[in-house]
């Protein structure tokens, strides 16, 4: 696999006029102008699969057509760094992981081979989460400006994989987090940038109802009953079991149906383990229905997110959560845990419904089948909220801020 993606948007930057507004697209303009033609070069751990490639696939062709010059490269790993950076992004989460001293060197090791292999050609650099950090050790060589991108839930990590991380990120011109209270004591800038959806991407974009047909037709889905769905890759941390339970819960008082469907990350091992044993907790129950969506069909999880009756997003930690706001921006009533980035996008009962507990998402559930009308309401609101707060263009918007605020002196930023 080439180091570096090759993507063209199938939207133009005008095309979100009608969505947000004449000045909106104007000012994009304008604060691009001001980049003089740097290059922005971003660099995460995979080009498919997980919340920051999908970010990053929509996000780099629109900086282009601004007239930034955006780029997106990958490190790459074996399956036993992988397994590493897994173990470092459950810690991060506060997860109880057994992390040994060789991991750290495998770590180091494999940080040192990208340093050697990868090209570094960006003005200015974005480091996408803990997998790539190590890369700062390139600064000292070549300067630039280098930036820290933590799409993680980092607001109670272990504090022994957090020491040795930080040791990494102190050297960075800034960190970059998705709420403000992921941000952590560090001697560098931090600004506070919240992820977004492309609301004119396959997976967001509007679909007649003859392509939703189909696309329950093809995993043997009828629309004669109420669906709970729940999309996301097959991670622990999603808690797809505690989604199962919740379920059982309600069906014993209000015939429905469950949808658990998602992908796996090249960069998470764990993932394949966690399908299965799904898998064996839905066995015999019909009402059940586990997908595995290959990536690229961005189509069929907008149609399941259309065709539902109410979208879950039960996580036990959570960087942000844009599965949520992408079935919010389709009118949807949505019922999630209040942790990370997720009480950002959910307002309770104003947006959407937070949980805390498994028998909280059942009550929830109740709740919003029993009352059609209530849950509609709470899709028009949550619906508003993201076109204010979490579209691709306000995302752009912050980080062109940025770029420029760079520049300037300054402790901490809020955008």
């Amino acid at each position: 696999m080439e180091n570096e993606a090759h993507i063209q948007s199938r939207s133009r930057i005008q095309d979100y006029e009608p969505i947000v507004g004449r000045s909106n697209i104007e000012e994009l303009r304008m604060l691009a102008e001001v980049l003089g033609g740097k290059i922005v070069q971003n660099i995460n751990s995979t080009f498919v699969g997980g919340g920051v490639a999908e970010i990053l696939e929509h996000m780099v062709p629109l900086f282009n057509q601004l007239g930034v010059d955006a780029r997106w490269d990958v490190v790459h790993g074996n399956e036993e760094f992988f397994e590493v950076t897994k173990k470092f992004h459950n810690a991060i989460h506060g997860g109880d992981e057994k992390i040994s001293a060789e991991d750290f060197a495998l770590f180091s090791k494999v940080t040192q081979q990208n340093l050697e292999e990868l090209r570094f050609y960006g003005d200015i650099l974005i480091i996408h989460d803990p997998q790539p950090v190590g890369l700062i050790a390139k600064k000292k060589e070549i300067g630039r400006k280098w930036v820290w991108r933590c799409h993680i839930d980092a607001s109670n990590p272990d504090k022994r994989v957090w020491k040795f991380l930080r040791g990494f990120v102190v050297d960075y011109d800034a960190a970059i987090f998705s709420a403000p209270s992921f941000a952590q004591q560090l001697p560098i800038r931090q600004f506070l940038i919240t992820p977004s959806i492309d609301p004119l991407s396959d997976k967001n974009k509007e679909l007649d109802s003859g392509t939703i047909d189909s696309v329950l037709t093809k995993y043997g889905l009828t629309s004669d009953k109420p669906m709970i769905v729940q999309i996301s890759r097959f991670d622990r941390l999603k808690d797809p079991l505690g989604v199962i339970e919740a379920f059982e819960m309600v069906k014993k008082s209000i015939d429905c149906q469950l949808v658990l469907a998602g992908g796996t990350a090249t960069d998470d091992p764990e993932s394949e383990e966690v399908l299965e044993e799904v898998r064996k907790r839905a066995e015999g129950n019909h009402d059940i229905h586990i997908l595995l969506i290959s990536p690229g069909s961005d189509i069929e999880i907008n149609a399941l997110q259309r065709a539902a009756t109410v979208v879950m997003q039960k996580s036990l930690k959570e960087g942000f959560g844009l599965t949520i706001s992408e079935a919010l921006w389709k009118a949807k009533p949505v019922i999630a845990t209040a942790v990370g980035g997720i009480p950002l996008q959910i307002r309770n009962k104003l947006t959407g419904v937070l949980c805390y507990s498994v028998e909280g998402a059942a009550y929830a559930l109740r709740q919003l089948l029993s009352n059609p009308e209530y849950a509609n309401q709470l899709g028009k609101n949550g619906k508003e909220h993201v076109r204010q707060n979490f579209l691709i263009t306000n995302h752009i918007k912050d980080y062109l801020l940025m770029f420029i605020a760079l520049a300037q002196p300054s402790d901490i930023i809020y955008l």
